[in-house]
């Protein structure tokens, strides 16, 4: 099966060939064609399961076929971070490449300017996160009435950060009469209980349950005292000076002291987090990509939209208090049938932690000394 059999059209069909994907993924094949047939969906989800192109596809696609235009937005993707707005936008770049669809990926952190000569412009697809785009709404910037598809994406983290008052107020910003698409990773009662009220009689999509890991994926786990941490990591870092490796901390002071102190060490590294200004996560992120750093520390809500498809190696410096946080977190390597790795830190007061993992995931994890 190919995209073109699952209902799309030749231009953008070309453009997926082109950046060369070949096969539709799980929830691209489930998603793409009943967003087409205009039904609403709730699709459960993780990261790196082709979630961008099953909602962007479908959309791109719906949107060229109307003769309609005018210079507001058309499609709404709601996201909770500036990463993950930017990394949509990148793919819809790509995806429309051979069509006239205008996007735009809005967020805070950096200056309005451009983004409102844009919106000035005209904007098919808007991409943003809740506090900009309430900021520009009321600044008279943007107008949501004409608003045909919502999509909500990463909705858990949304509630994760607070931004329940903006979703509510953005709702009422858009018309009732919309296509609305909403994904999460998870699907806890808060979640559920939200989507319900915003959507009218919806598929419902799962893709790879979330106590599952990727089977490409070597994991282990280190027991070790918590004021040695570092001191290993240092060893594991410099013994595998040109392997990328991504690591995770549980806060944000904790990952500014970690990179402090391996720069003691000789090891150069980047973070990522909340209190890093949009430029500082954007320039550290792409320094990784390009591979002028191998090191980047980040917590977990600044390293969603992190998607690098051959990442080699992720360790937990930190266990996540979240059980399936921690699936999420190593997911982020064995993409596309490569192999990666997944070290953990446990240390005596993680070994809670550590069990509930265990658990999730359905066995132990291997011991290394």
């Amino acid at each position: 099966m190919n995209f073109n059999n699952i209902g799309i059209i030749a231009p953008i069909f070309d453009a997926i060939k082109e950046i060369g994907y070949t096969e539709p993924t799980e929830i691209q094949k489930q998603a793409i064609p009943i967003i087409l047939s205009g039904k609403d969906i709730i699709g459960c989800a993780q990261t790196g399961t082709g979630k961008t192109g099953a909602f962007a596809l479908p959309i791109l696609q719906l949107l060229t076929l109307e003769t309609k235009k005018n210079k507001n937005p058309r499609a709404l993707v709601l996201v909770p971070t500036r990463e993950l707005a930017l990394q949509i936008d990148q793919s819809v770049a790509g995806y429309a490449k051979h069509i006239a669809v205008r996007h735009l990926a809005i967020y805070g952190g950096v200056s309005a300017l451009k983004q409102i000569d844009q919106l000035q412009k005209g904007i098919d697809i808007l991409i943003a996160t809740p506090g900009r785009l309430l900021d520009l709404v009321s600044q008279g910037h943007i107008t949501l009435s004409d608003i045909q598809y919502l999509v909500l994406d990463e909705a858990d983290n949304m509630l994760d950060m607070g931004f329940i008052h903006d979703l509510k107020r953005i709702l009422k910003l858009v018309p009732q009469k919309r296509q609305t698409l909403f994904f999460s990773a998870t699907m806890p009662q808060a979640i559920r209980k939200l989507a319900d009220s915003i959507l009218s009689h919806p598929a419902e999509i799962n893709v790879t349950p979330v106590s599952s890991t990727a089977e490409k994926i070597s994991q282990s786990v280190f027991f070790i005292e918590k004021k040695e941490k570092t001191a290993l990591l240092t060893k594991i870092l410099k013994k595998e000076k040109q392997i990328q490796t991504l690591i995770f901390t549980r806060t944000k002071h904790g990952a500014d002291r970690l990179s402090k102190s391996l720069s003691k060490s000789g090891v150069v590294s980047a973070c990522i987090h909340g209190n890093k200004s949009q430029n500082a996560r954007q320039n550290a992120l792409t320094s990784f990509k390009n591979g002028t750093i191998n090191v980047l520390i980040a917590t977990d809500i600044a390293a969603r939209g992190i998607d690098i498809s051959e990442l080699p190696q992720v360790i937990n410096y930190d266990l996540p208090e979240d059980s399936e946080t921690y699936v999420h977190r190593i997911g982020r390597t064995g993409r596309a049938g490569k192999e990666g790795k997944a070290y953990s830190f446990c240390s005596e007061e993680e070994k809670p932690l550590l069990m509930k993992i265990q658990k999730l995931i359905g066995f132990q994890l291997p011991i290394t000394k």
